[in-house]
């Protein structure tokens, strides 16, 4: 090992005056935001809802329609079952919320099931759960933004052949207000938020009042159901995969304990507080929803959403309060996308720390947020909308498989957190590195919470996968090992870099330099080509300069003007008889570095022509990029580039 000398080593520190200059980018996400602005950027709670459980709350537009698309096969019996099934989804929420509320507090730090996952169960269920959570992000833009264009061409069918524009869009837009930063697109994003929250109490309150009252009534003119031409029977297995299509609605209760640091101290109250107030909102509506679906005797299509035709019944009309309801719940399905853009780029950005995803994702823009994996995020989602034609139903058996599959590893990771709580004595005190353990003398009712949550969500993810295989899910089966595989790859691979860059076995540098050789490949003879010349005399007085002749005349001018310019450098003419300007240099290169000696260091200065305006590099062939970018990958050479600028002549020097 290595010991460095010097104990002398002078270090110093000063701060840069440097000031991003205005700019475009300015003006669409804002001023720069320095380092020390990054604690004024937490949120509330208030703020926290808006941010977090838009995902959650907005599943209400679509998880009651969802069951109904199952119990319809059934026929006009099986839709009474809606209602009991939400309950059975609601106690399921109630158990994940537990849950998640414990992980909170457990893991102050953040990262949800992806901390929980590799603390508890190792680094292999780490990254399945980080796996599954990325790919349920990216997911939920793509649902959350095509129901929202879905509850948009609902209320205007005229815009039905623009779904994918106008999903596109959306996320770009969405892409950009979160780019400003959590705190403003937080406050951007509170008042829709309470607003939809508001607006579908209204319109839940009144329609319960004139479901008392006897004056609700049934849907009118309801859209053409889909239904299958021969009933099915009512099953266990139908009203399992009813009940598993139903549970969309408990998709982003697990996005508040992933991004615990957004909020203000102290963090975990504050977040655990939203988590509650999140679930007994999300219950109420979903309850609400489903129970007056039934009783105005509503059908699932793909024409007209569920919440379209609740709220025209309610409502008598497609009037004001219709279009302010779907106007509401089309923001906020527009909106959920910002859960997602929240905790991606946070999830992604603690994968890049431990090195399964590249380190650019780790990287905090000018607002102080995870810009590389907002974009990212953006970029993917996209794609998915066009692909799937921004159609929820093809969408969704895409979507569940992952929550539910990062719901079951966070849960089975807190138990048996609790059951290693459980061994310690009272008093005794173990850090781990995403959470430290004290004895809780009620281990064990905490453990068979989270235990009793992880079998009800693994049971759900199972008949997610087999109810949904054909339709798309085992896309998803496939795509999780397949990206698990990519993150350890990844892994891998920083892992041999770290090691190879080691200094615990670097052997420090030869006492002395034998020999120190330049290469000058020149293309012609100019003020360029002797600037070069002169500065790789600097570096040694062994200066090979190399000509590769392609053109026998231009070649009698190189070696004239050479002579009288070239200050005693050796000139090596290469003649190329195929025209190959880069190939015959690289081959002379070889050669020379397989006779390099140990302490012996080549040095290889590229020319290279700087045009004072963009368009000029059109004008040229850029050879010296082509060179430099061949050699980079050659082993034992520096490559060094020099530079040369053609401005006016007043301001040329050599």
């Amino acid at each position: 090992m290595l010991t460095p000398e010097n104990n002398q080593t002078e270090i110093m520190r000063r701060e840069s005056d440097y000031k991003p200059p205005r700019s475009l980018e300015h003006y669409l996400i804002g001023r720069p935001l320095s380092t020390a602005d990054a604690p004024h950027q937490t949120i509330g709670k208030r703020v926290g809802l808006a941010v977090f459980a838009s995902d959650a709350l907005s599943s209400t537009a679509y998880a009651t329609q969802e069951i109904l698309g199952v119990l319809t096969v059934a026929g006009a019996a099986a839709i009474g079952l809606v209602f009991p099934i939400s309950i059975a989804i609601v106690i399921l929420l109630i158990i994940v919320t537990i849950s998640y509320e414990q992980t909170i507090h457990a893991y102050p730090g953040g990262g949800g099931a992806y901390i929980v996952s590799r603390d508890n169960l190792g680094e292999s269920y780490a990254q399945v759960a980080g796996a599954s959570l990325l790919m349920d992000y990216i997911l939920t833009v793509a649902v959350s933004v095509s129901s929202g264009v879905a509850q948009i061409v609902s209320a205007f069918p005229d815009l039905d052949h623009l779904r994918i524009e106008i999903g596109v869009v959306a996320v770009f837009l969405v892409m950009l207000i979160n780019l400003r930063g959590v705190k403003e697109s937080g406050t951007a994003f509170a008042v829709p938020t309470y607003f939809f929250v508001v607006m579908m109490f209204i319109t839940v309150g009144f329609g319960m009042f004139r479901y008392l009252t006897g004056s609700l009534g049934v849907v009118v003119d309801p859209p053409e159901a889909h239904i299958m031409h021969e009933l099915a029977p009512i099953t266990a297995f139908l009203l399992l995969h009813a009940f598993a299509n139903g549970t969309t609605a408990l998709t982003g209760v697990e996005a508040i304990s992933n991004g615990i640091t957004a909020f203000k101290e102290p963090r975990s109250r504050n977040a655990g507080i939203t988590l509650i107030w999140m679930s007994i909102i999300l219950g109420t509506l979903f309850l609400s929803i489903s129970y007056l679906t039934g009783q105005i005797q509503g059908v699932f299509s793909e024409e007209e959403t569920i919440i379209s035709q609740l709220t025209r019944t309610v409502y008598g009309n497609r009037g004001f309060m219709y279009l302010a309801t779907i106007g509401a719940t089309t923001v906020i399905l527009l909106m959920a996308a910002n859960t997602a853009f929240a905790d991606f780029p946070r999830l992604s950005a603690l994968a890049a720390g431990d090195g399964f995803l590249p380190r650019q994702l780790t990287f905090r823009g000018s607002r102080l947020v995870y810009s590389n994996g907002i974009v990212t995020l953006a970029h993917i989602a996209s794609v998915l909308i066009i692909i799937f034609n921004a159609s929820v139903t093809l969408l969704i058996p895409l979507y569940a498989i992952g929550v539910f599959l990062s719901f079951t590893l966070s849960q089975t990771g807190m138990a048996i957190r609790w059951r290693k709580i459980g061994r310690l004595k009272e008093g005794e005190e173990v850090v781990e590195p995403g959470s430290t353990l004290h004895y809780d003398k009620s281990w064990r009712f905490k453990m068979f919470v989270n235990g009793f949550g992880a079998v009800c969500t693994a049971v759900v993810m199972v008949v997610f996968a087999v109810t949904k295989f054909t339709e798309g899910a085992w896309v998803i089966l496939i795509l999780i090992p397949a990206l698990v595989a990519i993150f350890f790859t990844i892994h891998r691979h920083y892992k041999d870099l770290a090691r190879r860059l080691s200094l615990d076995t670097f052997k420090g540098f030869p006492t002395r330099q034998t020999r120190h050789r330049v290469i000058l490949p020149v293309s012609g003879i100019h003020q360029g080509a002797l600037e070069a010349l002169r500065y790789a005399k600097l570096l040694s007085d062994d200066v090979t300069a190399v000509h590769v002749s392609i053109d026998p005349a231009e070649t009698e001018k190189v070696q004239r003007k050479w002579k009288s310019w070239g200050d005693g450098t050796r000139l090596i003419i290469l003649d190329s008889p195929f025209r190959l300007f880069v190939e015959p240099l690289l081959v002379y290169l070889e050669e020379i570095i397989d006779q390099r000696q140990p302490n012996e260091t080549i040095t290889i200065v590229v020319p290279q022509f700087m045009p004072s305006k963009r368009w000029h590099y059109a004008l040229h062939m850029r050879t010296a990029e082509v060179l430099r970018r061949e050699l980079l990958s050659k082993h034992g050479v520096v490559v060094t580039d020099v530079p040369y600028h053609v401005h006016a002549e007043k301001e040329h020097t050599l």
